[in-house]
């Protein structure tokens, strides 16, 4: 099978799954594995390089209240690959081309690919779409081997924190403006022992103020930029030290949003180990990544 994945998130479930010698091409963001660095690149990037967060912001919204998106597909390469399968995603419009794009690049491919397009809003979709990619790839066996460590893996976090006093928590996914995480976040945020007082689980995330955040009166600050590896975020976090400061908050950390929490792939699972490390260090000793402490 020849498989073309339009997504970082999907491209690191095909890898997990076993299906990494079938992947004929990937996103120029993708870059986990790293086997996936010999792959070609069928997409790029139409916002300039070098951006501030808030400039990004305001791009991203340009390009989406018309209608387009951030990344181009080559889709002549595409046609070239002929693909038998495509796997996208049409839940952030941010995260990908447009799908509308995609299907319509299909439909004049000789090999007539299939499109499957994952856009998981829980933790539990998550789990779903490795059955839908298993369906599509006939690897049943492969997927339920890693649900089932998946949900080991989570039940030993749960197990580790039962009991354990509930630490208050706001997530942000941006700071510039401020974004409170939503989608699986919270959900991440409860089983690692936490409460998150701002965001609802399996909602888009949403624009918030600083002054929300600090009404909130969070006991500790994730910041989770999207997109942003750990020291980026931290650069971000230190950018806006002033108005983390006024939160109140007993600590600030900033994490690789990037591995762990923007991509709703198999590593949300590290992520909830992450997450419960910097809640209960205590209980969870040791973990996937690290959590950069922002000073204030």
């Amino acid at each position: 099978m020849r498989i073309v994945s339009l997504v970082p998130h999907a491209t690191e479930l095909l890898f997990a799954l076993g299906l990494g010698d079938d992947v004929v091409a990937v996103t120029h963001e993708c870059d986990f594995p790293g086997e996936v660095a010999r792959l070609p690149r069928i997409t790029r990037d139409v916002l300039p390089a070098g951006l501030s967060a808030a400039q990004i912001d305001a791009a991203v919204r340009e390009r989406t209240g018309r209608g387009q998106a951030i990344y181009e597909l080559d889709e002549e390469r595409l046609r070239e690959l002929e693909p038998d399968l495509i796997v996208t995603q049409e839940l952030c419009p941010v995260c990908a081309v447009s799908i509308e794009d995609v299907r319509n690049v299909a439909e004049t491919i000789p090999s007539h690919p299939e499109v499957v397009s994952l856009d998981p809003k829980t933790l539990g979709e998550t789990m779903g779409d490795i059955r839908t990619v298993a369906q599509a790839t006939g690897v049943r066996d492969a997927a339920l081997e890693l649900v089932a460590r998946q949900r080991s893996r989570i039940d030993r976090v749960r197990i580790a924190v039962k009991g354990a006093e509930r630490v208050s928590v706001a997530a942000l996914e941006w700071l510039d403006p401020v974004f409170i995480a939503g989608h699986w976040t919270p959900q991440l945020i409860e089983l690692a022992g936490g409460v998150d007082l701002l965001g609802f689980a399996g909602e888009r995330s949403e624009e918030s103020t600083w002054e929300v955040v600090a009404a909130a009166a969070p006991r500790v600050v994730v910041c989770m930029p999207c997109g942003y590896d750990a020291p980026r975020a931290l650069e971000e976090a230190e950018a806006h030290r002033e108005q983390l400061a006024s939160v109140g908050a007993e600590r600030v950390v900033a994490v690789d949003a990037a591995a762990y929490f923007s991509r709703p792939g198999p590593r949300l699972v590290d992520g909830l180990e992450l997450l419960a490390h910097v809640l209960h260090p205590d209980l969870v000793p040791e973990a996937p990544g690290e959590a950069l402490d922002v000073e204030l």
